[in-house]
């Protein structure tokens, strides 16, 4: 069996400063001998010095490229426009299997080079449980920017910061009400936790409550926080009629999933995700309803959400390419490429 060469990628998106992998595990998978090899990067969190005092072999960011063939190239977010054709193994959030913007084209690119999109939000157990997640992360910057900005206090652009910096800016009396739509899940735990440290109470709804969903209920909250990722159609929680309905209470609305584009979307009231730059959307003026949907929060949060994720992720990379998790990875590839009408 040919040994394990895992390259950490320098991510193209100047807003992510996030890894999948941690130092202190990519000691481990160094230790277990695993060759790893990590490219400078300026923006992630950790230098590449600590990778080197880890064992790593370094290179210059984007020249995963030029890898070994058998190398298995693992990242976070996007990748570059280039090359056209992916000879590697990839294993990054695609965000390519359900009709998303960009989706074909990505699935084309693996086509042509004859490499496979290993994509983590796939990577599940036999039960279909997620194996490693940035949820927890993504919601409770989800639910704190929100409450930043309902009390006036959200600043921009956007600032990387650590969990006690940001708790000292979220705490509160309970001055607003709020609802947490997907509450029992990753997402929604950390949603519910940061308004925990902000003095709020939320309402927390799950399955049970948007089988039947009381649209008047939910417009009668003053924030809103959605952590539903649907896997299959269902009714949207917020359309553009609701919007308009007399007496709408709801002024700031934060959507976890970003579901933009995909059929499945429960928000289907934008049609861009925010930024660092500029975070919210007036959606409406008067009353007024703002949005914030970004789709890295958890890089505002960079050393505690990689640290998690990491911890999560690397007991699988260990076990790359003999793992039923990866295998099942594999599947869902060549299936969304079948899908897809793109030859795998």
């Amino acid at each position: 069996m040919t040994e394990l060469h895992l390259w950490l990628r320098h991510e193209v998106r100047t807003t992510e400063r996030r890894t999948p992998v941690v130092p202190s595990d990519a000691r481990r998978l160094v230790d277990s001998g695993v060759t790893v090899t990590v490219e400078e990067s300026p923006q992630r969190i950790f230098p590449v010095e600590e990778y080197e005092k880890a064992g790593c072999r370094t290179a210059e960011a984007g020249s995963w490229v030029s890898a070994p063939d058998d190398a298995v190239i693992v990242g976070l977010k996007e990748l570059p426009e280039e090359p056209a054709e992916l000879r590697h193994r990839h294993v990054f959030f695609g965000h390519a299997y359900k009709g998303q913007p960009g989706a074909r084209a990505l699935l084309e690119r693996f086509a042509a080079g004859g490499g496979a999109l290993y994509d983590v939000e796939y990577l599940v157990d036999d039960s279909g449980r997620r194996l490693a997640a940035f949820g927890f992360w993504a919601g409770y910057l989800g639910a704190a920017l929100a409450v930043l900005r309902h009390r006036g206090r959200l600043t921009a652009p956007l600032e990387p910061t650590t969990r006690p910096q940001l708790d000292e800016r979220l705490r509160g009396d309970g001055d607003f009400t709020a609802l947490v739509i997907g509450a029992l899940g990753r997402s929604g735990r950390g949603a519910c936790e940061a308004f925990r440290v902000a003095g709020v109470e939320p309402t927390r709804w799950d399955l049970a409550e948007t089988r039947e969903l009381d649209r008047p209920a939910l417009l009668a909250h003053d924030v809103m926080v959605n952590a539903v990722l649907a896997t299959t159609p269902i009714p949207p929680f917020l359309r553009e009629e609701d919007l308009d309905t007399p007496g709408r209470r709801l002024r700031t609305l934060c959507d976890v999933t970003c579901d933009v584009g995909s059929p499945l979307n429960v928000l289907p009231i934008y049609d861009r995700t925010t930024d660092w730059a500029d975070p919210v959307r007036r959606l409406r003026e008067e009353p007024p309803l703002d949005l914030i949907a970004i789709d890295n929060l958890p890089s505002l949060l960079p050393a505690e959400s990689s640290t998690d994720f990491s911890a999560a992720l690397v007991p699988q990379l260990m076990e790359f390419g003999t793992g039923a998790a990866w295998a099942r990875c594999r599947d869902r590839f060549e299936r969304a490429s079948a899908e897809t009408g793109v030859a795998s």
